[in-house]
């Protein structure tokens, strides 16, 4: 009898322990069993360098939801980004999309200035204005190959 009472204390505490891991898989992995809270938006960019599924997307440098796909559009040479967007958040048809850069060499998201022209984008609309990162390493080699001229200094009464 005492034999049985430890292998059922053993058993719930083993069956405790994998219902804490599961909880932390779909926490941490953020997936949703309950219904879908988010809303799915396209933008095209010319490069998403840097960008991957998963990477933030910011309003206001406020996270507002997550890259879920991208892919190649063959017909406009162009790279589709499908982005899910959490319910609520108001997206306008005059928005404009961007790829940035967290930090100088950290990861990139994409960074929405909302808009506000009073036309919403429904679900699965398309983001028409959009800007591809500055890639700083092409920066510093036009810089370095004298493609960028530095800002001409000027001295205290001095005129041009």
């Amino acid at each position: 009898m005492k034999q049985f009472k430890i292998e059922t204390i053993v058993g719930l505490f083993v069956f405790g322990g994998l219902l804490l891991v599961a909880y932390m898989t779909v926490k941490l992995g953020n997936v949703s069993f309950f219904g879908n809270n988010t809303y799915p938006l396209v933008a095209k960019f010319s490069s998403v360098t840097g960008l991957r599924e998963g990477s933030p997307v910011r309003i206001l440098g406020i996270e507002v939801g997550k890259v879920a796909e991208i892919a190649m559009d063959q017909e406009s040479q162009r790279a589709v980004v499908k982005l899910r967007i959490k319910n609520g958040i108001k997206i306008y048809d005059d928005a404009i999309a961007s790829v940035k850069t967290e930090g100088l060499i950290g990861d990139k998201y994409i960074s929405v200035d909302p808009g506000g022209s009073g036309t919403l984008l429904e679900s699965n609309g398309t983001i028409t204005e959009t800007q591809a990162a500055v890639e700083i390493a092409d920066l510093v080699g036009k810089y370095a190959f004298g493609e960028v001229k530095p800002p001409a200094n000027k001295t205290e009464g001095q005129e041009k």
